[in-house]
């Protein structure tokens, strides 16, 4: 007899009676399993890169940030520019008597306080290119922490261009 009252027992008797039912080892092995994959996902799963958590950060505030008025402060003008290009491609894509921004330090007010912040818009070069620094710009900023503020985003833009590139959100 394979099951009979000589057979050897998986179920260990040290246990308590209620800790034997083949239902509750069931339970715990599925829990145990279960907690195993949640750790192994946890550890293994791919983390969002600076420029993933920035990049939502900006459509975040495209969304769904207030708008104020601000003024531009400054700028920090890119040096190195790619001369690779054919005469062609400069033309259409770049017009080179007006330097692009790689940082946009930005001022602006809310309820009396003045805030200043500045913007990488490093990769967001096609949308400064032929920014204004004469005249007023749009904030957007997050209600709950008025400091988390962008000037430009892939879709939207608070900068005044210059007449020949105007920026078309889409």
């Amino acid at each position: 007899m394979l099951f009979g009252r000589g057979s050897v027992s998986l179920i260990p008797i040290h246990l308590s009676f209620s800790f034997r039912s083949p239902q509750v080892i069931t339970a715990l092995s599925g829990v145990a399993l279960t907690l195993a994959g949640i750790v192994t996902y946890v550890l293994t799963r791919r983390k969002p890169t600076a420029e993933e958590i920035e990049r939502e950060r900006r459509e975040q505030l495209a969304r769904s940030g207030r708008i104020t008025d601000g003024t531009i402060m400054d700028t920090m003008i890119m040096e190195a520019r790619n001369s690779s290009n054919s005469a062609s491609e400069e033309s259409t894509v770049t017009d080179h008597s007006i330097p692009t921004p790689q940082i946009i330090v930005y001022n602006y007010r809310i309820a009396g306080v003045t805030y200043e912040c500045a913007q990488d818009v490093t990769a967001l070069a096609e949308y400064v290119h032929g920014i204004r620094t004469d005249l007023p710009i749009q904030v957007r900023y997050a209600p709950h922490n008025p400091a988390n503020s962008i000037v430009v985003a892939e879709s939207w833009s608070g900068l005044r261009l210059s007449s020949s590139h105007p920026h078309q959100a889409d």
